[in-house]
């Protein structure tokens, strides 16, 4: 049986527990800590509730969890008791701890490493592991501290992954495809920005899970790509898009985030017949130059450099859906996003502009992550706060699931 590393906290009031025997000091009663459900979709709240305390007594509430390397990430808040000797995390602030405010899932997203890059919460790849474990704790007043364990899941029901190969499937990704019995949705073709790599990942098994056909997308930085965001012709999306609707019954949104938008925008404005609805994070208006930028074009057509400028939307044929941070410190989404809504011209079109989110805005909520990321030049600042970049998760990842599942 793996031991746990409890925070500090804890561990010493697990030491007065045992000091006081099975009831704790003065034969008080021992801690209950519920959490309900045991088991949810890693994007579905759960609720956490402890009882067994006095009224007005103080409880120590702990989340742990490992990330992709074995590295343990914490939080904790202090919570006081109500008159009936419980505390409802779904209900109650905290009086100090990781996360302030009413915040149901505050132990989730607020949980940080003890050391190392506290950039980004990555646990196992979904294809690999579907599910990974948060171990709850509780402890105060010297009583035995009680624990649970509760299970975040990627996937609900059979959902399958493929790898895609640009050799024998034209694209790099991962094709991940609904359950049998599921209804199908439209299907998602998703990528990320200068980041590179095969992005959406996480994000896939959670949309396949209610429906959706969904193709992570990589167009750099990964095996048998370029090495870098430079000359990537719009054909190679207009391919992807074109074996996910096989999927699909020829039904595709494309989701891009940061540089991704710009290709996400171009090849809706480029195939109005195949791409039926648009959604960018932190987007941008323009077509930027490669990156990292030496001057050489970012995307091609035609075999010709796509030039520098206002991304052209005259031709989009569905809606799109902006979601930004106002205080995106990474580049001005904020300008962007108004830019576009202007040019796209027809209230079918929606931003979604979350006050105190940055760069982070999205996507799915309850997973921790920080305002300043480690990228592949270097330190980036993303912007906002953490408690902003939760909140706007946890607002614009059900908008953009109805939006997802009624286009």
């Amino acid at each position: 049986m793996k031991v746990r590393m409890l925070p500090a906290v804890v561990a010493a009031l697990l030491v007065a527990a045992m000091l006081g025997g099975d009831r704790g000091v003065g034969g008080a009663a021992q801690l209950r800590l519920d959490v309900t459900p045991a088991a949810a979709l890693a994007d579905e709240p759960v609720r956490v509730r402890v009882g067994g305390l006095a009224a007005g007594e103080r409880v120590v509430v702990s989340a742990e969890a490992e990330d992709h390397t074995g590295q343990s990430w914490h939080a904790s808040a202090t919570f006081v008791a109500d008159a009936t000797g419980t505390v409802d995390v779904s209900q109650d602030a905290p009086v100090e701890g990781s996360y302030s405010g009413v915040d149901p899932m505050g132990l989730f997203w607020s949980m940080e490493p003890l050391a190392g890059d506290a950039s980004y919460f990555a646990p196992v790849w979904p294809h690999l592991r579907r599910d990974f474990p948060v171990w709850l704790s509780a402890a105060g007043g010297g009583r035995e501290p009680a624990s649970v364990t509760v299970r975040r899941d990627w996937t609900a029901g059979m959902v399958s992954f493929t790898e895609l190969s640009p050799a024998a499937d034209g694209v790099r990704g991962m094709l991940v495809l609904p359950p049998p019995d599921v209804p199908r949705r439209p299907g998602v073709l998703w990528f990320g920005g200068s980041e590179g790599g095969i992005g959406g990942r996480y994000d896939a098994p959670l949309l396949a899970s209610r429906g959706h056909p969904v193709l992570c997308l990589g167009y750099f930085g990964a095996p048998d790509l370029p090495g870098s965001l430079h000359d990537i012709p719009l054909e190679y999306f207009a391919s992807a898009a074109g074996l996910l609707a096989r999927y699909s019954g020829g039904e595709v949104a494309v989701v891009g985030y940061s540089r991704g938008t710009e290709a996400a925008l171009l090849l809706a404005q480029l195939h109005p017949d195949l791409v039926r609805a648009v959604v960018v994070y932190a987007p941008s208006s323009v077509v930027h130059a490669g990156y990292p930028y030496t001057g050489a074009a970012a995307w091609t057509h035609d075999s010709r450099p796509v030039p520098r400028g206002p991304i052209p939307v005259d031709r989009i044929d569905g809606p799109v859906l902006a979601i930004t941070g106002a205080d995106d410190q990474l580049w001005d989404a904020a300008t962007y996003t108004a830019e576009l809504m202007l040019a796209l011209g027809d209230p079918s079109h929606r931003a979604l502009v979350y006050p105190d989110a940055g760069h982070g805005v999205g996507t799915f909520p309850y997973l921790p992550s920080e305002t300043v990321h480690q990228g592949r030049t270097g330190t980036q600042t993303h912007g906002g706060t953490r408690a902003g970049d939760a909140a706007a998760r946890l607002d614009g990842w059900s908008r953009v699931r109805t939006f997802l599942a009624t286009v």
